[in-house]
């Protein structure tokens, strides 16, 4: 009887046993491994800094080469890069003449106040860390991260401008968060569920290790269950299973440790929910930061089935930083495995060894790091299929039901996508909408109560930007309330006029937001006109000013209250009864009088007067509650803004737009809004960038500012996705959609008292005014005969409704109080209704959507015909040469000339051909009878060409540059010396 036969079984049994009980008593089999040698450089609270294998510091000892800090993922002990000397991270790089240390922030549950730990005291930590490298080794430092420890090293580099740093190697480090989220989450759910689980669920609970390591394992749950059941089928065999031990130890239990509730919320909001690491303008204590400001090299380890730094995802880094040279080095591989295990040994680690010697220029690129390609945007690659990590890991039969599985969940997704699309933008845009029906002329709405709303739900959210600083929505409401109390305390009441004399910056919003809450009419200054006709248009009592303004306010016959203006602070005057510094003010001793009542504004109420020049003349505009609130509602709703965006407000908040869109969208949808000092084009693809720009407000040509400068350049992604404005004309319209794809533009029409809104919300037809906005005022063409300057009317004595593409004179229905200066009708479509009309020509197409045509009492009217300004200005803007178009009427000899002017984009040319098919068919209206070029176009100072000028000039003198319309051949000639003066004469062709 063969004995082995019982005793080999019986053997087994009993070493299954043994070691079942030792795993069961230690947590694992016992393997004699020793860790590394290491030495803490610097110990503080936020972290300990390991120096590995620290060097002999002996005279003629060889010293170490470049450093390498590695840094470890919040839920992930620093050990993980030592679980095996011979195989893991640190021996490896040390045996191959690398310098390495390990930054440890140790486990947040054992450190007093770890578990308040946010993402940016990590990050500001980890910069501390590489300037203590830098100084210890005077080399600069390789920054080395895995999964979330990659994030961190981005966003360092980014925070530090790259100072001191050699390169980044981040390894399967998500950056383009929404482009692949793990088992293929669709995009669309993620910013509201991570909105929710940061504000409602992070802000109270923490994650203690086991459930780190739980959810780890989940995210594979098919890796982890085989990974179980080979370590139980092999527990009899102790040789066989003591190679892998110190990493199934690692992973089944040491290497998790708690991550602090506050550092989820900030990473669910920041980069998941706003997906900041690509669109810049993330807060790291206050400070703005972008990748776009890292310039180092860049090596991205990307895991080809990696569930969790998705492909697409780790990839983002190319766009999201276009001033860093970028590589990748592809492997077959799951996330853990990029750093952990027999291929990381055998590849990743060699790699990152060769790399450092090859940035350090004592080697070779290494094999497989490859140039990262430009990936598009729009990627079509949702993330690592099913049956990659099936193949990976995974049964024949397995694999196939869950592709299945897979291909069935795609399809409904795909066929839903668009669908769910829609339910988003309708459950954001809806209650915005009704709010908008709902207001009358009672209902209590201002700038100043919807900010106080904004404070109360999300106190934490970040409210206002600049200078590259963030200002929360309860620090804004704060000093909105103690500026408040500083007026009280100085006897400004509710209804008084004061002026706003003051640059763009916050305490411009504070100072208009507080007069709002107060229920007092803030009157917006323009520094740049006749101050004292604009104090005495608005009825101003008094004025606040800032320090920059002080001066000019002083010569105004009236009190000055003189606030903001910074650290830099020194108002330097005499002593002056006249003016008051409202800073010198302690608003905690200030008693509320009886009759406050915090933002008291009815719609109805006047809020705001600001300023518009027509004719030379200036006009002050009164702007009611009720009409800042449709342009804010209507902003939001059209630009679909939610807590994800952020408004850059290029305009001055003394202008309509700067208050009404920019402000007043921002506001209400809950946005983010940068203010800026001003448009300056050297800086606008910073600040773009450092704030994380997704909508940029205009007004007419602003753009082309930006746009022509010869230093303007665009390299790599942008955050914009969209621009908001009116008056844009369409051949820079087409430019800037160029320019900044896949951004488009959402151009306005509003009348000054609001009664009527149009917005091109598709962007689809570029020159286009667009529709009314849902919820807002019922609009309607009062058909029109130009000839006679009259509406037309029916049989019934109503007036006509104009026919699609018959020019007509925009009409609204009023809704709540109408400017007594409005032309009032009644009895236009039925019986006693009453319309505004808005004295604007337009047209309406097949599909319904608006173009202007002219303003009614600018229409040209030549012996051929009238000729409308809008339409012709929007034919030649077709012409890719054209920058800016203007047309005016002439008066020579009592009769009337069209004449278009024409700026020319940087080196373009119009051929006499071009220009005479671009004016051909018209949809409205004649050509003008001249067309010419003008070296430049002045512009006012909301960036709307100025006609006073070029109609002053005259008849445009004969140029190479100038043609006349000839009625022979209606097309366009050479303007020459006889034919203007034969135009002149006043003999016609």
């Amino acid at each position: 009887m063969d004995l082995s036969a019982i005793t080999r079984p019986v053997g087994r049994l009993m070493a299954t046993a043994q070691n079942g009980l030792e795993v069961l008593r230690y947590g694992g089999l016992e393997t004699g491994a020793v860790p590394s040698p290491f030495q803490i450089i610097e110990s503080v609270r936020m972290y300990r800094l390991r120096r590995y294998f620290p060097p002999d510091t002996r005279p003629g000892t060889k010293q170490p080469g470049p450093p390498v800090l590695m840094v470890h993922p919040m839920m992930m002990s620093a050990d993980m890069w030592d679980v095996t000397r011979d195989e893991g991270a640190v021996g490896i790089l040390h045996k191959a003449g690398v310098d390495p240390w390990v930054i440890d922030f140790g486990s947040p549950d054992k450190v007093e106040g770890g578990m308040d730990r946010n993402l940016a005291d990590h990050v500001v930590a980890l910069s501390e860390a590489i300037d203590t490298v830098k100084e210890v080794t005077g080399r600069d430092v390789h920054l080395a991260g895995y999964s979330q420890g990659g994030m961190f090293a981005y966003q360092a580099a980014a925070y530090r401008r790259s100072k001191d740093l050699a390169s980044i190697i981040a390894f399967g480090s998500p950056v383009d968060t929404l482009a692949a989220l793990p088992m293929n989450l669709p995009a669309s759910m993620a910013p509201a569920a991570a909105d929710f689980m940061a504000d409602h669920v992070f802000s109270r609970i923490d994650i203690p290790g086991w459930l780190a390591r739980t959810g780890f394992q989940m995210l594979d749950p098919i890796k982890t269950a085989q990974s179980r059941l080979d370590f139980l089928r092999q527990l009899h065999d102790r040789e066989a299973l003591l190679p892998r031990e110190q990493q199934r130890r690692f992973l089944a239990s040491e290497g998790w440790i708690a991550w602090s509730g506050p550092a989820i919320a900030e990473l669910l909001k920041q980069f998941i929910a706003h997906n900041r690491m690509m669109s810049g303008g993330f807060s790291i204590h206050g400070d703005l930061v972008t990748l776009s400001d890292i310039d180092c090299p860049v090596l991205a380890v990307v895991g080809e089935v990696d569930d969790i730094g998705q492909p697409a995802s780790v990839r983002g880094i190319k766009r999201a930083a276009p001033k860093a040279d970028v590589y990748e080095y592809l492997i077959r591989t799951g996330h853990f495995g990029l750093v952990v295990g027999s291929k990381a040994s055998s590849q990743t680690w060699p790699t990152v060894a060769q790399w450092v010697k090859w940035i350090d220029s004592t080697g070779e690129l290494p094999e497989g790091v490859d140039p990262m390609p430009l990936q598009p945007e729009e990627t079509s690659e949702s993330g690592v299929s099913i049956t990659s990590r099936l193949v990976h890991g995974a049964t024949a039969a397995t694999e196939m039901a869950f592709s299945v599985a897979r291909s069935t969940a795609g399809a409904v997704v795909s066929a839903n996508k668009s669908a769910r699309a829609l339910a988003v933008e309708t459950a954001r845009t809806l209650p915005r909408l009704a709010r908008l029906g709902q207001v009358n002329e009672h209902t209590r709405i201002s700038l100043g109560r919807i900010m106080s709303e904004q404070a109360r739900d999300v106190p934490n959210g970040e409210a206002l930007l600049f200078d590259g600083r963030v200002h929360t929505y309860e620090a804004v409401d704060r000093r909105i309330n103690n500026v408040v109390r500083g007026l009280i305390a100085v006897g400004v009441r509710q209804g008084v006029h004061v002026g706003v004399l003051m640059e763009t910056r916050p305490s411009a919003l504070v100072a208009i937001a507080a007069l709002s809450r107060l229920g007092a009419v803030a009157v917006l200054m323009p520094p740049d006109v006749d101050l004292a006709t604009a104090a005495r248009l608005g009825a101003v009592a008094e004025i606040i000013a800032d320090p920059t303004h002080l001066d000019a306010a002083r010569q105004l016959d009236m009190r000055v209250l003189v606030l903001g203006g910074g650290e830099s602070r020194d108002l330097d005057q005499p002593e002056d009864a006249d003016v008051v510094d409202m800073e010198k003010i302690d608003p905690d001793v200030v008693d509320l009088p009886g009759w406050y009542r915090p933002n008291p504004g009815l719609a109805r109420d006047l809020a705001f007067i600001a300023f518009s020049t027509m004719g030379g003349d200036l006009i002050a505009r009164q702007i009611t509650n009720a009409r800042w609130a449709i342009s804010a509602f209507g902003t939001a709703s059209a630009a679909n803004l939610s807590r994800s965006d952020t408004v850059y407000c290029l305009t001055p908040l003394h202008h309509q737009s700067g208050l009404l869109v920019a402000l007043g969208g921002a506001v209400v949808g809950g946005s983010r809004i940068a203010l800026s000092r001003g448009l300056r084009p050297d800086r606008f693809v910073q600040e773009i960038r450092q704030y994380g720009v997704t909508v940029v407000t205009y007004t007419w040509a602003m753009l082309r500012d930006v746009i022509n400068d010869p230093s303007f350049s665009l390299v790599g992604s942008h955050p914009v996705r969209l621009f908001i404005g009116s008056g844009m004309p369409t051949g820079l319209w087409k430019r800037v959609v160029e320019v900044f794809a896949p951004a488009h533009v959402v151009e306005f029409f509003a009348t000054t008292d609001g009664q009527a809104v149009l917005a091109n919300v598709s962007g689809a037809k570029i020159g286009s005014k667009g529709r009314p906005l849902p919820g807002g005022r019922e609009l309607a063409l009062g058909a029109y005969d130009p000839e006679e300057d009259l509406i037309l009317e029916d049989d019934r004595g109503f007036v006509r409704r104009a026919e699609p593409n018959e020019i007509g004179v925009l009409l609204a229905r009023p809704r709540g109080p109408v400017d007594p200066t409005a032309w009032v009708k009644r009895g236009v479509f039925a019986p006693a209704d009453t319309w505004v009309s808005t004295e604007y020509l337009f047209r309406r197409d097949e599909d319904g959507d608006y173009w202007s045509v002219d303003n009614r009492g600018l229409v040209v009217h030549t012996s051929r015909g009238p000729v409308y300004a809008a339409t012709v200005n929007d034919a030649v803007g077709q012409l890719g040469a054209v920058d800016l178009s203007v047309t005016y009427g002439v008066d020579v000899n009592g009769r009337q000339l069209a004449v278009t002017a024409l700026a020319l984009c940087p080196g373009g040319s119009v051929p006499s051909a071009d220009l005479s098919e671009a004016l051909t068919d018209l949809p409205l209206g004649c050509p003008p009878d001249i067309v010419h070029v003008v070296p430049e176009m002045t512009l006012s100072a909301s960036y709307r060409p100025q006609i006073a000028p070029l109609r002053d000039a005259g008849i445009p003198k004969p140029s190479r540059n100038a043609w006349y319309l000839d009625p022979d051949t209606n097309r366009y000639k050479r303007l020459t010396v006889a034919v203007r003066t034969e135009i002149a004469g006043g003999q016609s062709r």
